[in-house]
């Protein structure tokens, strides 16, 4: 079953040799974006299914392009 990883500890999940990574250079424990922020959670989850159909190469990581603000 294919799988991809949604995570922001990018050390430990690259380490662990994840298929399918989705990087998100947020806070622990916001790896889909902000709480009550679903436009940017679907943004995540696009990047996620994109990469799933997407990555022909084992290992694959791809960076969300967001910032995390204290707004």
């Amino acid at each position: 079953m294919p799988t991809v990883i949604v995570g922001s500890a990018r050390d430990i999940v690259e380490q662990a040799g994840a298929p399918r990574f989705v990087f998100v250079d947020y806070p622990l424990g916001n790896p889909m974006g902000k709480p009550y922020d679903v436009e940017e959670q679907r943004s995540v989850m696009g990047l996620a299914l994109d990469l799933l159909e997407k990555a022909y190469l084992p290992r694959t990581t791809v960076q969300a392009p967001l910032v995390w603000d204290d707004s």
